[in-house]
């Protein structure tokens, strides 16, 4: 409902209300002068009674829980309290026209005393249970509820609909019983005994069929820059380098330092050096 609409409800409400007072003030008010009221007292007596109701009535709208039920049964007994006499006054016409006895609200005495103690306690009443509902709203302090989207709640109302969409009725699971353990393989024979056959010298070990890895192009900065020479290139070297060395001096360890070889090729330079010095010398001794 729009603002327009709701603002057209309270007016009628607003309405309805003052003239229900109005007719409730006449019967009130003659009953309060029947009790022994003067004429101003009289004239507010329908307040006291119509407005505690019409106060309890907006304390029931803003309180809540226990307070909320205390406002409720409030507004309960004045609505009640002012239907008695509002009929009383209906049935009694000499209120009408004052001429009724002071104290007298019925012919049968218990009634007039039930009667007159009920209009003369709802200015009392009024007071404290006015006061208390006063207090109370003063004292109320709203419950603040989180702000929800409807984005919000429309993916709660989703997810609750797709949670129960998915469940499904459970049934029990077959029970399977356990696979039966395999046998297990007899355990090798293992000798103690040492064995001392060996493998002959002329036997070639088993070409391996796993694939090498392939280790790519070695780079240049990787690779000597010595070209690799030949066996007369290192014997040309050799005979120069140890032209002037003794027979002691010319062993293989020096002529690897000396010509950069390996201990090999070392040693081959160095028994060729040898036998060409003992041929250059053979003939020198048979001259002599």
């Amino acid at each position: 409902m729009n603002r327009w609409g709701k603002g057209l409800l309270i007016a009628a409400l607003v309405g309805v209300v003052a003239m229900a007072f109005r007719v409730s003030w006449n019967a009130l008010k003659d009953v309060a002068t029947a009790t022994g009221a003067d004429e101003t007292a009289a004239t507010l007596y329908p307040f006291v009674v119509d407005g505690l109701m019409a106060l309890a009535l907006v304390a029931t709208l803003v309180l809540t829980g226990d307070a909320r039920r205390f406002a409720l049964r409030v507004l309960a007994a004045y609505t009640l309290a002012s239907l008695v006499l509002n009929y009383v006054h209906g049935l009694v016409p000499e209120l009408h026209d004052k001429g009724v006895d002071w104290g007298r609200l019925a012919d049968w005495d218990p009634a007039n005393w039930a009667l007159v103690l009920l209009a003369t306690s709802l200015p009392v009443g009024s007071i404290y249970f006015g006061s208390d509902l006063v207090a109370k709203v003063l004292h109320h302090r709203p419950i603040e509820h989180p702000v929800t989207t409807p984005n919000q709640d429309q993916s709660a109302e989703t997810y609750a609909n797709r949670s129960t969409a998915d469940l499904g009725v459970s049934t029990p699971a077959p029970i399977t019983p356990p696979p039966a353990p395999a046998e297990l393989e007899a355990a090798p024979v293992v000798s103690l005994v040492k064995s001392t056959d060996r493998v002959p010298a002329g036997v070639v070990a088993a070409e391996s069929t796993r694939p090498r890895r392939a280790t790519g192009r070695i780079p240049d900065a990787a690779r000597s820059s010595r070209p690799t020479r030949t066996a007369d290139q290192l014997l040309t070297e050799a005979r120069s380098a140890t032209a002037d060395w003794s027979d002691r001096e010319l062993t293989a360890e020096g002529i690897r330092r000396a010509v950069r070889t390996s201990p090999a090729k070392a040693r081959v330079l160095r028994e060729t050096l040898r036998a060409e010095r003992e041929q250059s010398a053979g003939p020198g001794e048979v001259a002599a």
